[in-house]
């Protein structure tokens, strides 16, 4: 029987603030991550509201220092995407105590890291300096700054690892989709570990603006806090948020051999397209749920074995319910039973960075036995209300296996299960 992979550290940056402990406790606390844009004049803009990560000043317990990830000769040549995966990285490294210095165990050490879009507001502000300043100003580390596959490089330089490196982009499953690529390095033997997850940070006018020309976004800014509403029959759209999650997975055999600590396994992942359009689902969910069979005939467990599902919910009205027609699909009348909750609702939607940080969520309620809340639903819509959503409180409840879904544009669905590490 293969040894089951399991993850061994965990590390994250959020509109919660940074720091695994730190970020879920503020999630079970029911603090919201969301608030008024202040890095740029939005005074004229139609979208004023984000899930900013706190800089020191804002946060000075969890907010984001830079200044500790690179020195500040570093600090230019790369985009924020990319110092977000690096801070996590640190935090999940040192938790999992992985420090490779034999040439074998860099070379058996895979990097993925999965983007949205990777460095777009380098692209942008590039723009900005070729059409003001002239070709001649534009820095020698724009290409190497917006470039997507630059976290997974800059955190592989930085470490030394020299297994397969990786970069999925693909939208908002990128998180997932990098966690299950280095779950499938590891079966195959291409890697004995791997640092995977996701990394986002392209809250920028004109990303913003795109969105908002989509109809995609929310735009109640009277109140930040209560605008991502994932369910609930007010919702308008999603808020953009930014961050990275990343964990550090192995087999439980190469982690107990080398005294590593396992936290939690991962016990299926699947894959699949819609092939139906490229912003939406189908409405039957036919596609997300082929996602989800596939991680659950990996895992070999059933559908009444659940415990918890950690939703891709976005807040989105046809978004919401695509998701909830899928999960009837696998689940059936059982899905009445099982805990439901969007961690959207404090987070705003991280784009490619979602799945690392979600997944991270999910392992944290497998491993604490707490489901986190679905913040601001006071009224799911009328055809949702036999479900249990979890709303506004977060909840101890057994978490034997838990479910979490990434669903992308393109018709992209990655679906991750995670199971309690039992001694």
């Amino acid at each position: 029987m293969n040894s089951p992979i399991v993850i061994t550290g965990m590390g994250m940056i959020s509109p919660l603030g940074c720091g695994v402990n730190r970020v879920w406790k503020r999630l079970l606390e029911g603090q919201s991550g969301l608030g008024l844009i202040d890095r740029f004049d939005v005074t004229d803009f139609p979208i004023k509201l984000a899930g900013l990560v706190p800089n020191q000043n804002q946060d000075p317990e969890g907010g984001f220092d830079p200044a500790s990830v690179v020195d500040a000769k570093e600090l230019k040549k790369l985009d924020l995407f990319t110092l977000y995966a690096l801070a996590a990285a640190e935090e999940a490294l040192q938790q999992s105590g992985w420090q490779p210095n034999s040439r074998e165990d860099q070379e058996a050490t895979a990097t993925l890291i999965g983007t949205g879009i990777g460095g777009f507001p380098t692209i942008t502000q590039a723009q900005k300096t070729l059409e003001s300043r002239g070709h001649r100003r534009l820095s020698p580390f724009t290409v190497p700054a917006f470039l997507a596959n630059l976290a997974a490089g800059q955190i592989s330089i930085r470490y030394g690892f020299k297994g397969p490196l990786g970069c999925p982009v693909t939208a908002c499953a990128a998180g997932v989709q990098a966690i299950g690529d280095g779950m499938r390095l590891i079966r195959s033997g291409e890697a004995k570990v791997a640092l995977v997850g996701g990394t986002e940070a392209c809250i920028d006018p004109l990303s913003l603006a795109s969105f908002h020309a989509m109809k995609a976004l929310s735009t109640q800014d009277e109140n930040p806090e209560t605008a991502s509403r994932p369910f609930d029959a007010s919702r308008q759209g999603f808020v953009m948020g930014e961050g990275a999650g990343v964990m550090v997975i192995e087999t439980l055999d190469h982690a107990l051999n080398r005294g590593a600590q396992p936290l939690a396994v991962l016990s299926g992942y699947g894959t699949s397209s819609d092939a139906h359009h490229i912003t939406s689902g189908p409405e039957d969910g036919s596609g997300a749920a082929q996602a989800i069979q596939r991680a659950l005939q990996q895992s070999g467990l059933q559908t009444r074995d659940l415990d918890y599902i950690n939703a891709h919910a976005t807040s989105t009205p046809v978004g919401d319910k695509a998701e909830i027609a899928s999960l009837r699909r696998v689940f059936g009348d059982q899905l009445a039973k099982i805990p439901i909750s969007s961690t959207k609702s404090a987070t705003g939607h991280m784009l490619g960075a979602a799945g690392g940080v979600e997944s991270i969520f999910t392992a944290m309620a497998v491993i604490h036995n707490h489901i986190p809340p679905t913040l601001n639903l006071e009224t799911p819509d009328e055809p949702l209300q036999d479900l249990d959503f979890v709303p506004l409180k977060a909840r101890n409840h057994s978490v034997e296996h838990a479910l979490c879904n990434g669903f992308g544009f393109g018709g992209v669905n990655a679906s991750l299960l995670v199971s309690q590490f039992m001694e």
